[in-house]
């Protein structure tokens, strides 16, 4: 059962990163009345765009040339860490934080007027979502166990559905961002890498790929920390993994059909409801402690 389960994680690792970006393109489509890309698209055009030789701007330097490849390392680094667990999931905060520092640089150094732009946004986004993807991860390696019972999932509902609301902010999803609309008036990581191309978008855009796999599988690695109904099987670890699994496939879908069905707001309104959804969380997280 131990190789099964070793099995189900590299199964997990390989496959989430190429379904989960293409579900989220083909539902929200489908949402919207219209065929979409196929699921495998991402990957696709990953392939396509290796294969072009990068047209680095007049003012690229250092970063132009070694940030692609490390946000790219960085993300299969984190994505390893949801997967696996192979060290504390507390120290993901600290690895997405130095993947935004060699996104921000490139956007910045590049000399691009919307690169600046995405940068301040990216900027905001990540000051108000980690303190909550701290807390969340905290709260959740803690001793703290939810009985399997309504209360316990009521308690369990409410915080995972706070800890998605900085998945959004953090993935630049509706109400945050929108990538269907006009460049000047939204778009975070679009803007960013307007002046990447062929090898260095890929990379990039790879990044991007892992970076949703690796929250959907932490969404559902939580969830699984907050219950102990898992205990009480003598294959839990397997059940857990195919939890996870599935798990992020529904989340997927899920977000597929948010973005189709919801708009961005204002930006001023993003520190308001990232702050109330940090103390809702502390509170919770409070409660449920004692």
């Amino acid at each position: 059962m131990e190789y099964i389960n070793y099995l189900l994680l590299f199964f997990i690792f390989l496959f989430l990163p190429f379904v989960c970006g293409g579900i989220i393109r083909k539902i929200r489509a489908m949402a919207q009345g219209r065929m979409g890309p196929p699921v495998l698209q991402n990957y696709f055009d990953f392939i396509r765009l290796w294969g072009k030789t990068p047209i680095d701007g007049p003012y690229s330097g250092f970063y132009a040339s070694s940030a692609p490849i490390s946000v790219f390392l960085i993300g299969i680094f984190i994505y390893s860490i949801s997967v696996f667990e192979w060290i504390p999931l507390l120290l993901l905060p600290f690895f997405l934080t130095l993947q935004r520092v060699f996104l921000i640089g490139y956007a910045m150094e590049t000399g691009s007027s919307f690169g600046g732009l995405g940068t301040s946004r990216e900027i905001l986004l990540s000051i108000t979502s980690e303190p909550i993807l701290i807390l969340s991860i905290l709260v959740s390696q803690s001793k703290i166990h939810v009985d399997f019972h309504w209360l316990g999932l009521a308690l369990g509902t409410l915080f995972l559905g706070s800890f998605l609301v900085s998945i959004l902010a953090e993935l630049s999803k509706p109400p945050f961002d929108d990538p269907r609309t006009h460049l000047e008036l939204t778009m975070v990581h679009e803007a960013m890498l307007l002046e990447a191309s062929g090898r260095t978008l890929a990379f990039f855009e790879g990044a991007n790929q892992l970076k949703i796999a690796t929250f959907f599988v932490i969404l559902n690695r939580i969830g699984l920390e907050h219950t102990n109904f898992l205990q009480l099987s003598k294959y839990h670890e397997v059940v857990a993994n195919l939890i996870v699994l599935f798990g992020s496939l529904a989340l997927s879908v899920l977000i597929g059909y948010w973005e189709a069905i919801s708009v961005r707001r204002k930006w001023i309104w993003i520190p308001e409801v990232m702050g109330m959804t940090f103390l809702f969380l502390l509170v919770l997280g409070t409660l449920v402690k004692l």
